[in-house]
């Protein structure tokens, strides 16, 4: 799929998804503890406090076909992704969890508080990985770069 031609059709369905997933980890994820609240901080987060993780089997998949079909082709969602972020909220595959990925997603947070909104982020974030791929899209390349190994 060419993501870039696409945007306009699959921004607002990935706004729309993406706000529906934000708010169920809002309601059954988990708040940081104190080490995760200081790994955000040291990350940039702004409001740790706001922060959820849920921890799940698989990450979820859309159901949109279109949306599904971005996410698959881009790289973005399937079977080797283990963490997403979305604004304040963050999935995390079951027994994945380490300080490394942590850091990764709290940093998306960051950059998500930076944006201001779960649509402008996803703006950027996805026009970047149009332009650049995955692997190379800044946005990426700062999260990686903040990541805390030890």
């Amino acid at each position: 799929m060419d993501l870039a031609s696409n945007l306009p059709v699959i921004l607002p369905l990935a706004t729309e998804w993406a706000d529906e997933r934000s708010a169920e980890i809002q309601t059954h994820g988990s708040a940081l503890n104190n080490q995760g609240i200081e790994l955000a901080k040291k990350v940039g987060v702004s409001y740790p406090e706001k922060v959820k993780v849920m921890e799940v089997p698989t990450l979820p998949m859309p159901s949109n076909p279109i949306l599904k079909e971005a996410a698959l082709s881009t790289g973005l969602l399937g079977p080797n992704t283990i963490g997403l972020t979305l604004g304040h909220s963050i999935y995390i595959c079951s027994g994945r969890m380490t300080k490394r990925l942590l850091s990764h997603e709290l940093r998306h947070v960051h950059q998500y508080e930076r944006h201001g909104s779960i649509s402008r982020f996803l703006t950027e974030y996805l026009s970047q990985i149009a332009t650049h791929g995955y692997n190379e899209a800044p946005l990426e390349i700062d999260a990686r770069a903040h990541e805390i190994h030890t």
